[in-house]
């Protein structure tokens, strides 16, 4: 089975140095899931100009042209460029850091490489309105993402609350008019 070329978009997960002037980057790609990339020579200043090694940080969204094959675990990327060029993500410091937190939870979640468009979309929205945000909305951003995104996995909370079901049920996922007789619960107050 042969390497095919691919368009698709990606976000920056973690990128680890190799060699003299090479990467090895995780993204998490809009066709494949997350993915692990060798960069080649991305490292080096020649006399046109610095290495590109800058795109790839994490929370970067890059427009990608990768090999892939389904049976390596490292494939190659052959063009990249910025897909979205960020106004404030990495020079404003709690946007920065609400950044990492977003790919640090996105990544412990992430573990087999199969296609999630869904939740790609979701978290490029994200980042990209994070970018745009004011210091409300940044200060909010952790918890609206991870409130959100058990839902790209199948797990959900039934919106049914009212005046009688005030109790969260966190086993069953839904609100109950009567305290569970077990201790995973939240209590409206």
């Amino acid at each position: 089975m042969s390497d095919k070329l691919h368009k698709t978009k990606g976000i920056v997960l973690r990128t680890v140095k190799y060699g003299e002037t090479s990467l090895v980057v995780t993204i998490f790609t809009e066709l494949f899931g997350i993915q692990a990339y060798l960069v080649n020579g991305v490292r080096t200043s020649t006399k046109k100009g610095s290495g590109k090694a800058n795109l790839f940080q994490p929370a970067a969204i890059l427009d990608l042209v990768v090999y892939h094959n389904e049976l390596k675990h490292l494939n190659r990327i052959k063009e990249f460029r910025w897909s979205a060029i960020y106004m404030s993500i990495f020079s404003d410091v709690p946007k920065n850091a609400v950044a990492l937190f977003l790919i640090e939870l996105l990544t412990k979640c992430l573990k087999q490489p199969e296609s999630n468009p869904d939740l790609f979309h979701f978290t490029e929205d994200v980042l990209l309105q994070l970018d745009k945000s004011n210091g409300m909305v940044t200060a909010n951003l952790p918890l609206f993402f991870a409130t959100h995104l058990p839902f790209h996995f199948g797990f959900r909370i039934d919106d049914n609350y009212n005046g009688q079901n005030n109790f969260l049920d966190l086993q069953e996922g839904f609100f109950v008019s009567e305290q569970p007789r077990h201790p995973h619960f939240l209590a409206g107050r």
